[in-house]
This record gives C-alpha cells, sequence and structure tokens, in this order.
C-alpha cells in the first residue's frame, strides 16, 4: 500500500494519522477506497462531503434530479446558487472543493436494473440515501448479488435508521429486515409527511463514520444491528438482526438470483 504521502496530505490528514487505529496504513486505505454514494440529499449531501473530507480516494454520485429550492432546508451539498442544476454535479463541485486530490465522479443518471450491477459493481462498498422503496429494494439486491457492503440509512419526520448489510461475509442482509416493499401510499416519503433538515445531518454522518469503518476495519460494525435514533426523545437504541434461512435474496434456497424482479423501471431515486 502506497504511504508515499506529500506535505500537504500529511497536513491535510494530520488528524486522522495521529489516531492509532487509522495512523499513515488506515490513510492509505481510505485513498485507496471506492465508495458509491445513491442519492446526492439530504443523508448524501453531508455523507459526500465527510468522505472527501476523510481522504476517500473515489467517490461516485448517483442522482438523476436537479437541485430544487425546497432541497436547501436539509441538502447542504447545493446552494442557492445550484437550483436547476444536477444534484450529482452540484454535489460532486462542492466534494472536489474540500478535497481536490479526491476523485469524484458524478453519475447524472437514475439507478435502474439495467445499469444497477455495473455501477455498483465498480466500487468497494455503496450507501445508500434514497426515498423511495423501489430503489431502496434495487440497490439491497443488487449489493447482495455483486457481494458488496451496503450501509443504508433513512429519515422521516424526526426519527433515523442505520445499519450496514453484508450477506456475502454471514451478515443478515436488507430483505432479512424488509422481505418486501410495503404496499404502495402506506408509507409516506418525506415530501408527503416532511422531515427536519438537522435530522437528515445526523444520519447522514453516522453514515459516513460507519463506511469509513468499513474501509479501516475497525470498531464494531453495524452489520447484524440495527440502529434507530428518535430525535425529540434525544434517544438511541439497537436492535439486533439475524440471517433469515428463508429470506428470498440470501436465504438457504433464493428465488431471487439476478435484477429480474426489477424489470419494471423503480420510482425515481429521489433523494431525501
Amino acid at each position: 500500500m502506497d504511504l508515499d504521502f506529500s506535505e500537504d496530505d500529511i497536513q491535510r490528514y494530520s488528524r486522522h494519522i495521529l489516531l492509532a487505529e487509522v495512523g499513515g496504513t488506515g490513510q492509505a486505505r481510505l485513498g485507496a477506497a471506492r465508495v458509491l454514494v445513491v442519492g446526492a440529499g439530504g443523508l448524501g449531501s453531508p455523507l459526500i462531503l465527510y468522505l472527501a473530507a476523510a481522504g476517500v480516494g473515489t467517490i461516485g454520485i448517483v442522482d438523476h434530479d436537479t437541485v430544487d429550492l425546497s432541497n436547501l432546508q436539509r441538502q447542504i451539498a447545493h446552494t442557492t446558487a445550484s437550483v436547476g442544476t444536477s444534484k450529482a454535479a452540484s454535489a460532486a463541485a462542492r466534494a472536489h472543493a474540500i478535497n481536490p486530490g479526491a476523485r469524484i465522479v458524478a453519475h447524472a443518471t437514475r439507478l435502474d436494473p439495467g445499469n444497477a450491477l455495473d455501477l455498483i459493481g465498480a466500487y468497494d462498498i455503496v450507501c445508500d440515501g434514497t426515498d423511495n422503496f423501489a430503489t431502496r429494494f434495487l440497490i439491497a439486491d443488487a449489493c447482495a448479488l455483486a457481494r458488496r457492503t451496503l450501509v443504508s440509512a433513512a429519515v422521516l419526520r424526526f426519527e433515523g435508521q442505520l445499519s450496514v448489510f453484508k450477506p456475502h461475509a454471514g451478515g443478515p442482509c436488507y430483505r432479512c429486515l424488509f422481505p418486501a416493499p410495503p404496499p404502495p401510499g402506506t408509507v409516506p416519503s418525506c415530501s408527503e409527511a416532511g422531515v427536519l433538515g438537522a435530522v437528515t445531518g445526523v444520519m447522514g454522518t453516522l453514515q459516513a463514520t460507519e463506511t469509513i469503518k468499513e474501509i479501516l476495519g475497525i470498531g464494531e460494525s453495524l452489520s447484524g444491528r440495527l440502529l434507530l435514533w428518535d430525535a425529540l426523545a434525544s434517544s438511541f437504541r439497537t436492535i439486533r438482526l439475524r440471517p433469515d434461512p428463508a429470506c428470498a435474496l440470501c436465504g438457504t434456497h433464493p428465488s431471487i438470483v439476478d435484477l429480474s424482479a426489477h424489470t419494471d423501471a423503480p420510482a425515481p431515486a429521489c433523494a431525501v
């Protein structure tokens, strides 16, 4: 692993290098990592910015949408001047401004069954920051089939949840927790129910932390656990998750062996 840091690198990452759990070797590992973020919205904004600041070498951003004025209450990767422009390009420009040494790849496209495996397969870790179940299940299925670690967060109103899914390493997959999407209309989106902007910031930052932990191999992974946060109660709690032997994706006799179950185009990959 290349530990040939420039003087600027040493100064930029000095607070990381001082950590015994990171050091020069860990910083080099971050520099070699490739992370795909799906959704450059409320969750994706702090996630992308902290990954870039941390020195993650390649960050892919998937979002086909454009910046809207209503996004700016929580989507801090964008500015008023960004309204009407590509979210992927806007977030990429902001991340590059924070760390010009990081390679930021803007995928201004919708994730769909035709491109999901190719996009996800080009990265080491995938982060889901989307706001609809169709896309969430597509990402989860593609990650399991491509044997890629998925760091998934979600928010609504004043609450957030976070977990890491690594069925290729023996942990549960997303479908072990949610076997199938809920019926349409039963779970409101953030645009329907609202969300406190800072809640997306907390969960997106936690998502960045878990992603960095996975890259470095430090601490206790959230694989096999679901973290729940209630902002109004200022409380965190953790639920244990176990692989489901009957899971259609990762169980003993899986019925989902490709992405043909997603032949219908999913809802737009809206960011929270």
